[in-house]
C-alpha cells in the first residue's frame, strides 16, 4: 500500500482557499489531476494496480478514543497532528523494491510554481498482510 499524506492546509490550498501559503490555481490543480491519472493508468496498464482512493479533508474526520473506558469522539482536524492519510494506492507487484520504485515516481507530482514540496513531502510504502500469520513483528 502506497500511502499519501497531507494536512488540512493542503486540502484548503487545493480547493482555492488562502492559507499562509497561496491557493493553487485551477491550472495547477488540473496538472496534479493529470499527473495522478497518468500514474494510475500506467499501473493499470502494467497490471500492478489493485485499488486507489482519496480521502476527504481532515475537517470531516472523527477520532474515537477510550478515556477511562468511555469512548470520546473528537471532530477533526486535530491540533496535535499536522499530517493525515490523504489517500492510498494498492499495487500488486513482484517485490517491495518495485513498490518503492512506483511510489518514488510520486516525487514528480506537480505543484504550483515557486511552491516547494521540500521536507514536508513524503509517502509511505507498506506491505498489506492477509492474515496474522503474515505479520512480521
Amino acid at each position: 500500500m502506497i500511502m499519501m499524506f497531507g494536512s488540512q492546509r493542503d486540502y484548503d490550498m487545493l480547493t482555492g482557499k488562502d492559507t499562509d501559503k497561496p491557493a493553487w490555481s485551477a491550472g495547477d490543480v488540473a496538472k496534479l489531476h493529470e499527473f495522478m491519472e497518468s500514474w494510475n493508468r500506467a499501473l493499470v496498464e502494467s497490471g500492478e494496480f489493485v485499488d486507489a482512493q482519496g480521502l476527504s479533508a481532515p475537517v470531516h474526520a472523527r477520532r474515537i478514543e477510550l478515556k477511562d473506558g468511555v469512548p470520546v469522539v473528537t471532530d477533526g482536524p486535530y491540533a496535535e497532528t499536522q499530517e493525515v492519510l490523504a489517500g492510498y494506492t494498492i499495487v500488486e507487484c513482484d517485490s517491495f523494491d518495485r513498490a518503492t520504485e512506483i511510489a518514488a515516481r510520486l516525487a514528480d507530482t506537480p505543484h504550483p510554481e515557486g511552491a516547494s514540496l521540500g521536507r514536508d513531502w513524503y509517502v509511505d510504502v507498506r506491505p498489506v498482510v492477509g492474515s496474522a500469520a503474515e505479520l512480521d513483528v
